[in-house]
């Protein structure tokens, strides 16, 4: 007897389905897993027949041939226990053929014919759908994830019995027997909190200055990079900047969500992320923990901190190696990953969050306290390179807090991050406005040509930021920064042209670096 189940994996990012046929048939006993598959993969075999024998099922002394298609995909990590399980009981009988057409079935099968949870669910519940199937048999634990896609049928079971079962009774009996899984994703986000009470901004006393370019950075998603001495507040305010960024909308929750599922990170309580990711880092994380890959390709840290915030606190003490890691993903959004077994490409559209000690010791340019020789200060900064900080568009001085600011003891003396998040979120709707129809969604996302679109300067405004240009020896790359966050300030103050006010205040977090790196080299 011959059967054959759909069933879905997922290579990188991206999903696909695949065909589980089973061959029941008299012979030599035996058990056979062919399709071009991994040694992990053919551990299933073992698995599925202990968990068959353990729900009831006796499988007689028969040839059985399992063979995973496509045969050209290599599976690697794929988990194809139900599917097995399901295709050798339809071949002998067992479950009626005619139950399985238009219907993906995933999972993994514990030895007493438990079904537990996979990675992957969103993406491959996904292609299922753009495939035309109508339902989607999965674990139990993984309901809500799969049920985020509208329009398929999510049925979770938590056993092989259940499964069974279910495939097996009329059409009209289904649903009393196992309730499909709902979720209002409309009712998610409603239901979300987007804030986290114990991190507000009215906890940093002082720092005005910082504050602004945090709100600056989070307005137009730019990358940003603080330096000031130790114990200024630099970690305290990389840390709030999640609290004032505008929440994901649906299609960036879906997106996000989709590389945590892959990843394995979604909770069985979690049908979608909806708050924007916060990833920090050490510096001794390793290249491939950074950008993803491994034997089994899987997400990054850089990855799982898309459309979010990826801080990295002390960054010169970070290989430079691994830092010129960021330079792809900083530019093209998206990381490329190349193995003997294929290409992968992870999404990485994130916000770059530095903070730094200006030298070793961190008191640079106070040379009061700070005892490092030149030498010293150009080998600590020189771990960034000029295409990173190319790439950064606001860089901020974080000075030793003053006394006077720690007395205040009157935390409402502090604007709250409620407060600064509405100005960031009026500048959104400006730029939402702005870039209709577009797949831009940020000013940091402007192309060049984007910028002579949406960025005219008057005369005058055009004359000073050529003479900064010159003056200040920029590339093109730091010429079009200046630009995108002129135009965000713009944004902020409501204003819809491009004042030099605005540039000013732009070119303004271009000139910390150059105190610091370019000073160095002279």
């Amino acid at each position: 007897m011959f059967s054959s189940v759909t069933s879905g994996a997922v290579g990188g990012i991206s999903s696909y389905l695949m065909q589980v046929e089973v061959d029941v048939s008299d012979g030599l006993p035996s058990f056979n897993m062919v399709g071009f598959m991994s040694g992990d993969v053919r551990e299933a075999g073992e698995r599925v027949k202990v968990a068959l024998r353990n729900a009831g099922t006796k499988i007689p002394p028969s040839k059985i041939t399992i063979n995973l298609s496509p045969a050209d995909i290599r599976k690697s990590g794929v988990v194809v226990d139900l599917p097995i399980a399901v295709g050798i009981m339809a071949a002998m009988g067992e479950i009626d053929t005619d139950s399985l057409k238009d219907t993906v079935v995933l999972g993994e099968l514990g030895l007493d014919g438990e079904v537990k949870a996979v990675k992957g669910i969103l993406p491959i519940v996904t292609r299922a759908k753009e495939m035309g199937y109508k339902l989607v048999i999965l674990p139990d634990s993984n309901a809500r994830e799969g049920a985020v896609v509208d329009g398929i049928k999510i049925i979770g079971v938590g056993s092989l019995q259940e499964a069974s079962q279910y495939l097996n009774a009329p059409e009209e009996e289904r649903d009393r027997l196992i309730a499909p899984t709902v979720v209002d994703v409309k009712k998610l986000f409603e239901d979300a909190e987007y804030l986290d009470e114990t991190l507000d901004f009215a906890d940093i006393n002082g720092q005005a200055g910082v504050k602004r370019a945090t709100e600056i950075a989070a307005a137009g998603f730019h990358h940003i990079m603080l330096i000031g001495p130790p114990g200024a507040g630099k970690s305290m305010v990389a840390k709030r900047i999640p609290t004032i960024l505008p929440p994901l909308t649906l299609e960036e929750s879906l997106e996000v969500s989709t590389i945590y599922s892959v990843a394995g990170m979604l909770s069985d309580e979690e049908a979608l992320i909806t708050k924007r990711p916060f990833m920090s880092t050490h510096h001794l994380v390793t290249e491939t923990a950074l950008v993803g890959g491994g034997s089994t390709p899987r997400p990054g840290i850089i990855s799982l901190a898309h459309r979010g915030v990826l801080f990295l606190d002390e960054m010169p003490e970070f290989p430079r190696a691994k830092l010129d890691l960021l330079r792809q993903p900083l530019e093209d959004r998206s990381i490329h990953i190349v193995r003997n077994r294929g290409t992968y490409t992870y999404p990485a559209d994130f916000q770059l969050v530095g903070a730094l000690n200006p030298c070793p010791c961190g008191y640079y340019p106070d040379r009061n306290k700070c005892k490092c020789t030149p030498a010293d200060i150009k080998r600590y900064l020189g771990h960034i390179s000029g295409p990173i900080l190319d790439r950064v568009d606001i860089c901020v001085e974080a000075p030793r807090i003053d006394i006077a600011d720690l007395a205040v003891k009157n935390k409402n003396a502090n604007e709250s991050s409620r407060s600064i998040r509405k100005r960031v979120l009026e500048a959104r709707k400006i730029q939402e406005k702005r870039f209709e129809g577009t797949a831009i969604k940020f000013n940091s996302e402007m192309t060049p040509k984007d910028i002579e679109k949406y960025c005219v300067l008057g005369p005058k405004e055009q004359a000073y930021l050529e003479n900064a240009f010159c003056s200040m020896e920029l590339s093109a790359r730091a010429y079009h920064k200046i630009l995108r966050v002129a135009r965000t300030i713009a944004d902020i103050d409501g204003s819809e042209e491009i004042r030099q006010i605005h540039l000013m205040e732009a070119v303004g977090y271009r000139i910390t670096d150059g105190k610091y790196w370019h000073q160095m080299e002279e």
